[in-house]
């Protein structure tokens, strides 16, 4: 199994966290929890494909998965090979024409986004191609082309570093108040912007949190915890999160 992480060039730094070459030679299901930033994916090999309610549904070869507040199950075919495109929270904007608050949850085909003829001649060098720098410049210059001369929204940036700031925790009237605004137009903003509304987004950054704060042994998962009024609500709003209770997951850290 492969898993290396690559810095964006230069161009893309301010818009892109980072890109991935992930392989796996064995077929393999495994669970992906929700995070903070938009991530496109491009199959060079192998297909994907993710379970629903039972049903297990295939992933175009080139697709992008929008932010979601529950854990998602993934299944990959043998011999599987990707490059993956996690932007930062404001990035992928930069990208799409298509509020982002319309991909919450979902899984899309890129051919929704761009057109299809490029895709596919992307698709065909990554394939021919024979190391991982050549994929990740391949993959650099279709982004690079597709990058919108379109300034970042100041309010929806200073939203985030308060949200960022406070790891979740602060409250969606005290935002407003902080950015002199009130909660409709900034709900607005935030959501064609980053792809989830200022709460939604808040919940996702305070359970990212709390699990690092887990891995790491730090309090920050007893303040979690304090933050909710008994823990049998903490207990559901974490399994929907991480799939398993919190004494589960701590238990599957040791």
């Amino acid at each position: 199994m492969k898993f290396q992480v690559y810095l964006p060039c230069e161009r893309l730094l301010p818009y892109v966290k980072q890109l991935i070459i992930s392989e796996n030679e064995q077929e393999n299901t495994y669970r992906v929890l929700p995070d903070t930033a938009l991530v496109i994916g491009f199959q060079y090999r192998g297909k994907l494909s993710y379970w629903e309610e039972g049903e297990q549904n295939p992933l175009a070869s080139a697709g992008i998965t929008g932010l979601q507040d529950t854990y998602r199950m993934f299944q990959n075919s043998a011999g599987v090979g990707s490059v993956l495109v996690v932007f930062r929270e404001n990035g992928a904007a930069r990208f799409l024409k298509t509020p982002l608050h319309e991909l919450f949850g979902e899984s899309l085909s890129l051919d929704h986004f761009f057109d299809r003829p490029s895709l596919e001649n992307l698709q065909e060098q990554l394939i021919a191609s024979e190391t991982d720098q050549a994929r990740i410049a391949l993959v650099e210059k279709f982004l690079i082309a597709r990058l919108q001369d379109k300034p970042a929204d100041l309010l929806v940036k200073r939203a985030l570093d308060f949200i960022n700031q406070s790891h979740g925790t602060i409250r969606i009237s005290e935002l407003a108040q902080q950015l002199n605004t009130s909660a409709s137009p900034l709900e607005k903003r935030f959501r064609a912007e980053i792809g989830a509304s200022p709460k939604k987004f808040a919940t996702i950054a305070r359970a990212r949190h709390v699990l690092m704060a887990m891995e790491n042994g730090s309090q920050g998962y007893a303040d979690y915890l304090s933050s909710f009024y008994d823990q049998a609500h903490f207990i559901k709003d974490f399994k929907r999160f991480a799939a398993a209770t919190p004494e589960q997951y701590l238990k599957g850290l040791k």
